[in-house]
């Protein structure tokens, strides 16, 4: 499990389409549980329930919830203002969801470049 302050330590976002909890789990640096509660607190979050009420991720909802930690554990924010800030207008602007963006895209583009020079 990653420690709080370690966002720029995340791992890359492989290239699929869904993802288990467990999976986002390792991905966001947070246990399933709490997934689960910010599931329920922050309605941009919405995996897709399958058979068995399992639920999976896609690969945005990985981006908000790698958000939301970075809100929560390194710029101290409560689940309130969390919340506020994902809904108000300084949402539009949020640099951080665009590194997280940036650095996934650049993650994928190297990747492609190894298969091509192969």
């Amino acid at each position: 499990m990653l420690e709080p302050g370690n966002n720029a330590k995340l791992p890359p976002i492989p290239g699929k389409r869904y993802f288990t909890i467990g999976e986002v789990s390792t991905l966001c640096g947070v246990k399933p549980h709490v997934l689960r509660y910010w599931g329920q607190e922050f309605p941009q979050i919405k995996p897709v329930k399958r058979r068995g009420n399992r639920r999976y991720y896609r690969p945005q909802d990985i981006l908000i919830i790698r958000q939301i930690r970075s809100l929560l554990y390194e710029e101290g924010f409560t689940i309130g203002g969390a919340r506020q800030r994902l809904t108000g207008d300084e949402a539009r602007n949020d640099v951080s969801q665009s590194k997280q963006i940036i650095r996934q895209v650049r993650t994928e583009l190297e990747d492609v470049l190894k298969i091509l020079r192969r």
